[in-house]
């Protein structure tokens, strides 16, 4: 899907306040409301957005605990059976295949390090994981929701969210 500079500053202005009116996004970017709703509805329909909701501090429904997880797995593990394992776990909130020695990376958020470590015991207790290695989050440095930062990949210039 092709995305020109108009239809990225919608976006952007999308992922800063998802509440914002057509009007209002139509006036930072200079189209009518209706013009913004008609490229809205367009966006949608091609997969460019993909839904809209409120971001949550998980802090204020007592996540105050996270940890990424190195998943070593046996022979060849095929991602899906990964996701499918990982999917029960309702304290992973991303998972990926990645390069490298391990074959996915989870993200888990939890009340607190024990919290966290019986959910890495119940991981590890899955048949095709032979290892994992875990790392908690101190602190956050850039925690920038996605689409916040848009980049044009021909003319390298960045659109940032308002």
């Amino acid at each position: 899907m092709e995305l020109d500079r108009l239809d990225r500053d919608i976006i952007a202005a999308l992922v800063d306040d998802a509440r914002a009116t057509y009007a209002d996004i139509g006036h930072h970017v200079g189209l009518s409301a209706s013009a913004v709703k008609r490229r809205v509805d367009r966006l949608q329909k091609s997969g460019a957005i993909t839904g809209f909701s409120a971001r949550v501090a998980p802090q204020a429904l007592g996540w105050t605990t996270e940890a990424y997880v190195e998943l070593f797995c046996q022979g060849k593990t095929k991602p899906s059976d990964i996701a499918l394992a990982v999917a029960k776990f309702p304290e992973v909130v991303a998972a990926a295949t990645i390069t490298g020695e391990a074959d996915a990376l989870l993200h888990i958020r939890a009340t607190d390090v024990r919290h966290v470590e019986r959910v890495i015991e119940r991981i590890a207790a899955e048949a095709f994981v032979v290892r994992t290695k875990s790392s908690i989050v101190l602190s956050r440095l850039v925690d920038t929701p996605p689409g916040a930062a848009l980049t044009d990949a021909r003319n390298g210039s960045h659109v940032v969210g308002r």
